[in-house]
């Protein structure tokens, strides 16, 4: 139990403190990622919707 009270007041782990930064870092790049990916996608549905514009201005009803 010493060596476990030693352990823990004599400061962070050096390997757990590095390994928190590496998963802090991944988490930013996934969410720049999940934002750039949104981006993306509003812009297809943007130009999807304007496709079916396009598309629907050309056709007649068949109503």
């Amino acid at each position: 139990m010493a060596k476990a009270l030693f352990g823990h007041v004599g400061g962070p782990d050096p390997r757990m403190v590095s390994e928190m930064r590496r998963l802090q870092q991944r988490v930013r790049d996934l969410e720049a990622e999940l934002v750039r990916l949104q981006e993306e996608n509003e812009a297809l549905a943007v130009e999807a919707a304007h496709d079916d514009m396009l598309a629907q201005d050309r056709e007649p009803a068949l109503a």
